[in-house]
């Protein structure tokens, strides 16, 4: 029986730094990603009962904002930033690190659309499968993604950003939120 899908609703704490923020927003896509791997053998074995229902309902309000909340964090606020705090040096490795993890949003976006046709049949009652490799397509793109960021890109804009440069990353993703200026 599936009833240990973790929620996840947690508001973004308003002193928090935009590094940690954005660590964790990597907890919260595991953990989706780990309803998401949950859902298979449950569908398997009980249907689109109404835990199934629910978990789908759940992870497509999840990923279609909180997940792309977070691409645009990095994309249209940290990316930059690291950028900026390159001038006038060889930004060429930083480059191709944001490079990668742009096209990496991009892959992780087409397989959620994937996935989200087979949940939205889910949330709405009926009983479709759910495929495994579609879930470790999704699951497991986003190991190597999150692994990237907090192996190469978070701890180099620790170095490379001042406080202020971060404090403005941080009002930019609390403002995408709703939770508007600290």
């Amino acid at each position: 029986m599936m009833t240990n899908l973790p929620e996840f609703s947690e508001p973004i704490a308003e002193n928090e730094a935009p590094l940690e923020m954005l660590a964790a927003c990597h907890r919260s896509i595991e953990a989706q990603c780990t309803r998401l791997r949950r859902l298979v053998p449950h569908l398997l074995a009980h249907g689109a009962d109404d835990a199934a229902r629910t978990a789908a309902i759940t992870l497509m309000r999840y990923f279609d904002t909180a997940a792309l909340d977070h691409h645009a964090d990095e994309e249209d606020d940290l990316f930059p930033a690291l950028i900026e705090s390159m001038a006038g040096s060889d930004a060429l490795c930083l480059r191709a690190i944001i490079a990668g993890l742009s096209a990496d949003h991009r892959a992780l976006e087409a397989c959620w659309r994937h996935l989200r046709a087979t949940l939205e049949m889910i949330a709405a009652g009926e009983c479709v499968p759910l495929l495994v490799d579609d879930v470790e397509a999704l699951a497991v793109r986003y190991e190597h993604h999150i692994e990237c960021e907090e192996s190469e890109l978070l701890p180099m804009a620790a170095r490379l950003l001042s406080d202020a440069e971060l404090a403005g990353v941080g009002r930019a993703m609390r403002a995408r939120r709703g939770a508007g200026e600290v």
